[in-house]
């Protein structure tokens, strides 16, 4: 790949890692507008799927030509675990602290290593065993609180980061076993994914009928700019992956911590403890490292 096609990878990424440490405050501007973060984000994810509905017939015969093999499975897979690692940090995000969230959010090296060795075989080297030593160092103390005994997220929110975080790394396992699968039909698992799994949520709380109504223009201005957005970045973040190396865009990809600092830090008036600047630092060594053992697996 010349030098000018490997900046089209590395744009991707980098769009990627800027858009998810800033979208947290879009959202949260529209939860106080009185959309709901599930119904902000069930409209926003319908307009990326509207926006690349030139994918559509592709992916369709994707799906068709893959479900005679049984491969189909693995798009039910990611559907999955990339909608609710989309959904997830979006609901963790409004609920709770930025930088906490994102950190918990950031242990996915540690269960991308354990995903790989269950789902691929994927035996672990002196890199792996780094990588889950740095992660629950991190996270231990971050968590760590003494009058409360184990080192364990402190609310819903910071527990549904983890969880995201989980999900977000079996959906990068699942996206690697399911290699068939063009960079088309993966986008739109993502979209579809997290618009699915905001149905049930919606229905529970109920009043979204009466939220729609109440939408204001400057709203669905911003909730169209969302759409458009995640519509391009999740399209140029699965490009970047084909082409660029694990190595590199792990490295890109942590410009997302540091947009989210400075952003939630001027935005949201949230500052981190030195502990939390310690654990910080061992999750994105572990980050680090994921990189590299990647690029020894290939």
């Amino acid at each position: 790949m010349s030098s000018k096609q490997n900046l089209l990878p590395i744009a991707g990424v980098l769009s990627g890692a800027l858009a998810w440490g800033l979208i947290w405050y879009p959202f949260r501007v529209l939860q106080d507008a009185g959309v709901s973060g599930a119904l902000a984000t069930l409209i926003t994810y319908l307009l990326a799927m509207l926006c690349g509905a030139f994918m559509l017939p592709r992916v369709w015969h994707e799906l068709r030509q893959h479900k005679k093999d049984g491969a189909g499975w693995w798009a039910v897979a990611l559907v999955l675990s990339a909608g609710w690692s989309n959904f997830g940090y979006v609901l963790a995000m409004l609920h709770g602290e930025v930088m906490r969230v994102l950190l918990l959010f950031y242990l996915a090296p540690l269960w991308t290593v354990l995903f790989s060795y269950w789902l691929l075989g994927e035996r672990l080297n002196r890199y792996g065993y780094l990588v889950i030593a740095l992660s629950f160092s991190g996270a231990f103390i971050m968590l760590w609180e003494p009058q409360l005994g184990l080192p364990l997220p402190n609310n819903l929110a910071e527990w549904t980061g983890l969880s995201a975080g989980m999900a977000f790394a079996l959906s990068n396992v699942v996206s690697r076993r399911a290699a068939h699968l063009s960079v088309e039909a993966k986008s739109y698992s993502v979209w579809l994914g997290t618009a699915l799994l905001t149905v049930p949520l919606l229905w529970w709380q109920g009043g979204s009928q009466n939220q729609l109504p109440a939408i204001n223009a400057q709203a669905w201005l911003m909730l169209a700019l969302l759409g458009i957005v995640l519509c391009a970045t999740s399209f140029a973040v699965q490009y970047a992956l084909v082409y660029l190396p694990a190595n590199r865009a792990v490295v890109l990809f942590l410009i997302e911590l540091v947009v989210a600092a400075v952003s939630s830090y001027f935005l949201a008036n949230e500052a981190m403890h030195l502990r939390d600047w310690f654990g910080a630092l061992l999750i994105i060594s572990a980050s680090l490292l994921s990189g590299r053992l990647y690029s020894e697996l290939k």
